[in-house]
C-alpha cells in the first residue's frame, strides 16, 4: 500500500510559491505599480500633438503662409519633424520609444566608441536605451578589478546576486572563481571581471541574440581599454560571442585562440575559453577540465613574465 504524502501546510505552501517565483525570476519590485507602456506611448503622441497645436494656429509670418501651403502634405510632415531637435541624454538621441534593432546597435556603437576611459565607457552604457533588458534589471552591473589587469574574464550575463549588488560574481559562482583564483596564485583584485551583457535577463533566461549583438560594442570597448595580456572567455555564450565562433565551450576549452581588436602589433589578445563556474557548480566532476585550464593559463603568464 502507497503511504500518502504528509498534508502541506499553509506556510510550507507560501515559502514554495515564493521559491518558485524567485527561480523564474519574480524575486525584486522594481517600480512601486506597473507600467502600461500602451498608455505611455498614447500619452506622448498626445503630448506631441499639443505641443504642435499652437504653432498649427497661429498665423503665419508674411510669405510663410504661401510657402508652407506649396509644400505637399508628404514634404510639410517632414518640416514638422526636423522642426526641433530630439531629445538627448549625454549628447546622444535618447531612445524612449521602441525603435528598430539595428538602430540601437548603431546607437550602441557610436556610444562606446565615443568612450575614452572606462568610466566614460560606463557612462556611455548607463545611458543606453536601446536594451529592454535594463528595464527589468535592478541595476546596470559592468566590469570590476583591476583596471590594468594582465589577465580579464568574461561571463554571460549577470544573475539575481549580482543584479542585487551592481558588480559581476559575487553570488556562488563568483565564490568558486575566487578559489579557482587562489589556487595559482591569484587574487580577484589582480584581475578584471565583466560580463558580455550587463543587465540580468529576467528569471536568469539567456540573452537572445539581438540583446547580445547591442551588448557587443560596450564589452569589445572595455577589453580594448583594459587590454589584458591575456582574455578568458568563461562559458559557451561569452566564448562564442567573442571569438564569433558556434562551436560548445567543450570544443573550444584548453585551446588559445586570438582576440583581435584592431591592426597594431598589440591589437591581438591570446585568448582562452573555460567552463563557467556556475557549470562546475552543477557539475563537479568537470573540475579536473578547470583544473588544466587554470595550470595553462598559469604557464602562458609565466612565459609572458
Amino acid at each position: 500500500m502507497i503511504p500518502h504524502p504528509p498534508p502541506v501546510t499553509t506556510r510550507e505552501a507560501a515559502a514554495a510559491l515564493l521559491e518558485w517565483y524567485g527561480d523564474a525570476g519574480i524575486d525584486t519590485i522594481v517600480l512601486d505599480a506597473p507600467r502600461d507602456r500602451f498608455a505611455e506611448t498614447a500619452a506622448e503622441i498626445e503630448s506631441r500633438a499639443a505641443r504642435r497645436a499652437p504653432e498649427a494656429s497661429a498665423p503665419p509670418r508674411d510669405g510663410a503662409g504661401a510657402a508652407e501651403r506649396s509644400l505637399s502634405p508628404p514634404a510639410a510632415s517632414r518640416r514638422e519633424a526636423h522642426a526641433a531637435p530630439p531629445p538627448t541624454v549625454d549628447g546622444f538621441p535618447a531612445l524612449s520609444l521602441a525603435v528598430p534593432d539595428e538602430i540601437a546597435v548603431a546607437d550602441a556603437h557610436q556610444r562606446a566608441a565615443s568612450a575614452k576611459t572606462l568610466d566614460e565607457l560606463r557612462e556611455a552604457l548607463a545611458g543606453f536605451t536601446g536594451c529592454n533588458l535594463r528595464l527589468t534589471a535592478t541595476q546596470l552591473v559592468f566590469g570590476d578589478g583591476n583596471p590594468d589587469a594582465d589577465v580579464m574574464f568574461v561571463g554571460e550575463a549577470p544573475g539575481r546576486e549580482e543584479d542585487i549588488a551592481g558588480e559581476p560574481f559575487v553570488g556562488k559562482s563568483g565564490q568558486l572563481l575566487d578559489r579557482m583564483l587562489a589556487s595559482i596564485g591569484m587574487t580577484r583584485e589582480s584581475v578584471r571581471v565583466t560580463n558580455s551583457v550587463p543587465w540580468r535577463p529576467p528569471g536568469n533566461r539567456p540573452p537572445t541574440p539581438i540583446e547580445t549583438e547591442m551588448c557587443l560594442p560596450f564589452i569589445a570597448r572595455q577589453i580594448e581599454l583594459v587590454r589584458p595580456k591575456i582574455l578568458v572567455c568563461l562559458g559557451s555564450p561569452a566564448a562564442k560571442v567573442i571569438l564569433k565562433t558556434e562551436e560548445g565551450i567543450l570544443r573550444l576549452r584548453g585551446t588559445w585562440h586570438d582576440y583581435t581588436f584592431g591592426v597594431g602589433p598589440g591589437d591581438t589578445i591570446p585568448t582562452l575559453p573555460m567552463l563557467h563556474p556556475a557549470y562546475l557548480l552543477r557539475q563537479p566532476a568537470q573540475k579536473k577540465l578547470a583544473w588544466r585550464d587554470l595550470l595553462a593559463l598559469k604557464a602562458r603568464l609565466d612565459e609572458r613574465a
